[in-house]
């Protein structure tokens, strides 16, 4: 389970000296379920804050990204049209069905 999480690589590529990967993802499963690696992290910091190997830095980044005023969901004036452009088609389609006359 740690060379899959320190490799990055899918569970599928786990080599087979470690046994059928999905045996291995069912347990990482489990014990992310049942806080087992919460449980580790939290022993493993506790030791090395003990004898002065974690240096606890915090960092705070107040990045302000302003979105355009459409991907903000801001109203259109005027009746609201279609926007699904499935909706836009079968209109078209429906104008053109319908002859010169509907247009």
């Amino acid at each position: 389970m740690l060379w899959r999480l320190r490799t990055g690589a899918p569970w599928r590529d786990l080599p087979e000296r470690y046994g059928p990967w999905q045996t291995a993802y069912e347990r990482f499963a489990r014990w992310e379920a049942d806080g087992t690696w919460a449980k580790l992290l939290e022993h493993v910091q506790i030791r090395d804050d003990a004898v002065g190997r974690v240096e606890w830095t915090v960092a705070i980044d107040s990045t302000v990204n302003r979105a355009h005023q459409h991907a903000a969901g801001a109203r259109k004036k005027g009746p609201q049209t279609g926007t699904n452009w499935k909706t836009r088609a079968a209109r078209r389609r429906a104008r053109r069905s319908a002859g010169p006359e509907a247009g």
